[in-house]
């Protein structure tokens, strides 16, 4: 019970400081209990987007900004908080204080959450990186699995973090969706026998 207090406590708060207007960031960010090494972003200067995709991570979520910035090469980070853990959190067990970021990558806006090792990533939920050609499907493939990462099976793989992502290139979905049954056939059936996607063996 109090594990599950914990989690929600650090769920519930982290969710209330990401949202609000620019005028109660400017406060959060002014305050003694938050920590902050860029200025804080107004909404008009986000991406218009309707659904961020939240990423809850154990601990150092600039480290964890920064390692997805060493992939995604034109990416930033767009703010860091460190808020301090409300009374209840602490009492129940939680620690003195958490870690929020945003990041921008592949025009995508993520928030993270560094608030311990309460939730594990699983392969019920990945992102998939749509590429050009097989040159950057190598390069996705080989950053995301190296040290600490993991290949797994048609096109898939785990980050160090144990974030899945599905590494395609885009003409992958013109052979699987082809008019011509010969084609559907040998790309799924080649897909398969595949960890890294290899487009000429797909054809």
């Amino acid at each position: 019970m109090k594990k599950i207090t914990r989690i929600l406590t650090v769920a519930l708060m982290a969710g209330l400081m990401s949202c609000g207007d620019a005028k109660q960031k400017e406060q959060q960010t002014n305050s003694a209990d938050t920590i902050s090494n860029q200025p804080s972003t107004t909404k008009t200067a986000r991406i218009p987007q309707k659904i961020t995709p939240s990423l809850w991570v154990d601990k150092d979520a600039k480290a964890v900004v920064d390692y997805y910035l060493s992939i995604f090469k034109n990416g930033k980070m767009k703010e860091y908080h460190q808020y301090k853990n409300p009374a209840e959190a602490k009492a129940a067990g939680g620690a003195d204080s958490f870690e929020t970021a945003v990041m921008e990558i592949g025009d995508i806006e993520f928030s993270i959450l560094a608030a311990g090792p309460y939730f594990k990533f699983n392969e019920s939920v990945s992102f998939v990186i749509n590429c050009e050609d097989q040159a950057e499907v190598d390069y996705y493939w080989d950053a995301l699995t190296k040290n600490g990462g993991e290949e797994g099976s048609c096109g898939w793989c785990k980050d160090k973090y144990g974030l899945s992502w599905q590494v395609v290139p885009v003409e992958y979905f013109d052979l699987i969706n082809s008019a011509d049954p010969k084609v559907r056939e040998k790309a799924m059936k080649n897909t398969l026998t595949q960890k890294k996607l290899i487009l000429s063996e797909l054809k």
